[in-house]
């Protein structure tokens, strides 16, 4: 008789989890939503651009002005063609 084999489950190691953003993301990302909230976000250089109109967007400026002051957050994704 053949014997069967039994497939071994692979348990996958867990590494220390480290933040992919810094706290201090979280709270400008934060600080942006309650502008889009209160209907004050601008989008553009200076505000000039026009009123944010969706939360991935008032996300989106957040990220953005992170980035520029340096802090720790992922890479933007690459524009697809």
């Amino acid at each position: 008789m053949a014997r069967r084999r039994v497939a071994k489950r692979r348990v996958a190691k867990r590494r220390s989890a480290k933040r992919k953003y810094s706290p201090g993301v979280g709270k400008d990302v934060e600080r942006e939503m309650r502008r889009f909230k209160r209907g004050t976000a601008r989008s553009g250089p200076g505000g000039r651009g026009g009123k944010v109109k969706s939360r991935k967007q008032a996300i989106a400026i957040a990220l953005s002005e992170a980035r520029k002051e340096g802090k720790r957050l992922p890479k933007r994704p690459a524009k697809r063609s």
